[in-house]
């Protein structure tokens, strides 16, 4: 193994995590990376001289990378630090209706007696172990194995695990199963927006979705220096294991000989043979000839077949705060009907009028941050003079304080993934902006930006080719979606799939895995004394 050669194209989560597995084996690894820096969608900008995250901001199943680093005689403490929060979330409605979920389950059920009385809250735990029973019944035949069959589902699951999958409803949605456990219609709207965690409506996505509360409830972390830092550290432990990490490096093409993969060509002609090549990118570039047209049969034409996911309008902002105090994480809800929001994404293609706001505050981390912005720094980003009493000396963001601050945040609302043949026009931009500043004033939250930096659905195309704008491939829209997903094994021989549009699914530890899962059937593939069958990766929170 010690002489074999495989080539990654892109150096996302997948496709880092892929790198550190095979090299941890003795294979050669050069992985390539079109852009300056690794880490795909999980990236920064610098806003007013500041970085923050503005891709993935929540790291959960810290196992995934224990795991992985592990398997490679690394600890995965030496090249990143993660601090475990312990408030998940802060949620909010209105000015006086604001909830806390907590790492400490009792700690939820006390918050969540207060805000919707003990009834709800004992539905709650009800929900909670369902969740739990849920996650483990999935996590060795979905989560950690290759993309099941019906059959190998059956087969993996068990009786057990068939009979509580049933108990679910076969054919119920995430939101109609809810339902069964909350009436305070402000939960089932809280534990429904976990349909968008992967891409998806609420209405169509799948009950087994909730088992993402007990992903949760197990843990959410925060990164020295951002989620970004969790993918610079395993860059870095690539590299100590003797990967070649080339980045700003532009894949024209994979060579197919023989109806073999056998190499990459790169944009300045360059070729690069290899054993075996992973694909960390969008498995629709590959169908749509972006790699050559010769890796066009590696991927089927499944455009126009399975709805694409959500995609997204972002805001990197540095801004002055004050009020109602935010914790890292912050999710405010409407009081419109939520389904309205999912049927302006999915069946309008349009920005909803009265979003949801995901708010990362950067700076109330456990980690901390002390900003430097100088008038200078405010006037080039923005074009504008900074407010008036704003000092270009450090400020300090204390964790809760009526007094206005400035401090980085990234805020979030859905969008339609449709960047390859409508983008969305600056006015439509604007007004959601000012929407969006509006309806936090409404819950008690006042935010005045001083300096922007926006991300929009044909953004994110451009830097993901083929997505258009779709941030997690195909959505999860009904119980088949977990059949549809693309493999890891493509019909081309030599040729693997890794990232967020392949299974297990999107998101940083999902697509981590699914590198993973690449590279031990890529192994699988290479040690000609062994049959190609099914892999599952070892580990694991059912492992404890």
């Amino acid at each position: 193994m010690a002489e074999r050669q495989v080539v990654i194209v892109g150096a996302g989560m997948a496709g880092l995590a892929a790198a550190i597995d095979l090299a941890g084996q003795g294979v050669r690894v050069t992985l390539l990376e079109k852009d300056a820096q690794v880490g795909g969608k999980n990236h920064q900008k610098v806003v007013a001289g500041q970085p923050m995250d503005s891709g993935p901001t929540v790291i959960t199943m810290r196992w995934v990378f224990e795991d992985l680093m592990a398997a490679a005689g690394l600890r995965l403490e030496d090249f990143v630090e993660l601090k475990a929060l312990p408030i998940i979330a802060r949620h909010a409605w209105s000015e006086h209706e604001w909830l806390d979920l907590f790492a400490d389950e009792a700690a939820s059920v006390d918050a969540i007696a207060r805000f919707s009385g003990p009834d709800e809250a004992r539905r709650f735990q009800a929900f909670s172990q369902e969740a739990r029973r849920v996650y483990h019944a999935l996590e060795a035949a979905y989560i950690r194995a290759e993309r099941p069959t019906m059959a190998s589902m059956g087969q993996d699951l068990g009786l057990r695990g068939l009979g509580l999958l049933a108990g679910l409803g076969p054919f119920a949605s995430l939101w109609k199963s809810l339902g069964r456990y909350f009436h305070d219609p402000r939960l089932r709207q809280l534990f429904a927006r976990y349909a968008t965690y992967c891409g998806g409506s609420p209405w169509q996505a799948p009950a087994t979705l909730m088992l993402i509360a007990y992903v949760e409830q197990r843990g959410v972390w925060a990164a020295r220096g951002g989620i970004k830092a969790l993918a610079d550290g395993l860059a870095k432990a690539a590299e100590t294991l003797g990967v070649e990490l080339q980045c700003n490096a532009h894949v024209d093409a994979i060579l197919i000989e023989h109806g073999h993969a056998k190499g990459v060509q790169l944009a300045d002609g360059q070729k690069l043979f290899a054993d075996a090549i992973i694909f960390n990118g969008e498995a629709a570039a590959l169908h749509q000839g972006l790699l050559g047209a010769s890796a066009r049969a590696a991927v089927p034409n499944t455009e126009g077949l399975y709805p694409r996911s959500l995609s997204a309008l972002t805001f990197s902002m540095v801004a002055r705060t004050q009020d109602k105090p935010l914790e890292f994480h912050n999710v405010v809800f409407q009081k419109t009907p939520y389904e309205g929001e999912f049927n302006a994404v999915f069946a309008q293609g349009r920005i909803p009028t009265h979003p949801t706001v995901y708010i990362c505050a950067h700076d109330r981390g456990p980690f901390g941050h002390t900003l430097a912005v100088t008038a200078l720094e405010l006037r080039g980003k923005s074009g504008k003079t900074e407010p008036a009493g704003h000092t270009s000396q450090p400020i300090t963001v204390p964790g809760h304080s009526s007094q206005a601050h400035s401090e980085r945040l990234f805020m979030l609302v859905n969008a339609p993934a449709r960047a390859d043949h409508q983008a969305l026009l600056e006015e439509e931009i604007s007004v959601c902006q000012k929407r969006i500043l509006s309806q936090l004033q409404q819950v008690g939250l006042t935010v005045e930006p001083q300096a922007v930096e926006i991300g929009r659905p044909q953004d994110f195309h451009q830097m993901f080719p083929a997505s258009a704008g779709a941030l997690y491939g195909m959505a999860p829209h009904g119980w088949m979606s977990s059949f549809q997903r693309p493999t890891n094994r493509t019909p081309v021989p030599g040729l693997f799939l890794a990232g967020g549009s392949v299974h297990p699914g999107a998101g940083v530890p999902m697509a981590s895995l699914s590198g993973r899962l690449a590279a031990a059937a890529l192994m699988a593939h290479l040690d000609s004394t062994r049959k190609s069958q099914r892999v599952v990766i070892s580990g694991g929170m059912s492992m404890d």
